[in-house]
């Protein structure tokens, strides 16, 4: 396990962010990406200890019309714990988040876990 202040994780977190091409990021719509300790019992899926990250929302590629009155944005939420326990330097979590981050965004656009495992996202 890998110790990494919060503030050191979220910075992480956003350099991955800024890995996404400009092109891309501004076709993200109405989406957040937060920073969590652990998953909720709700967000776990299954016995799933593991999880690094969640898609929370409806996919770019599934929004119709009905979609924009008055819709909460979605949510990208990237689990510190989960992520730091998998880890063995600070240097892989980054790697690790970075991975996430992008698996997750690819979510928002449609992409489902199967053709990321394909992408070697997974």
């Amino acid at each position: 396990m890998v110790e990494m202040t919060q503030e050191a994780f979220e910075e992480a977190v956003a350099d991955a962010l800024d890995l996404i091409p400009e092109e891309l990021a501004e076709k993200m719509d109405n989406v957040v990406v937060l920073v969590e300790d652990e998953p909720t019992p709700e967000q776990l899926q299954g016995d799933e200890d593991d999880l690094l990250g969640i898609y929370e929302g409806t996919p770019l590629t599934e929004r119709d019309s009905w979609w924009a009155a008055g819709s909460l944005p979605d949510r990208i939420t990237i689990f510190r714990g989960p992520t730091l326990r998998m880890c063995e330097s600070a240097d892989e979590v980054v790697e690790e988040v970075a991975i996430t981050v992008v698996h997750e965004i690819a979510h928002h656009f449609g992409i489902d876990d199967d053709r990321l495992h394909e992408l070697g996202w997974a």
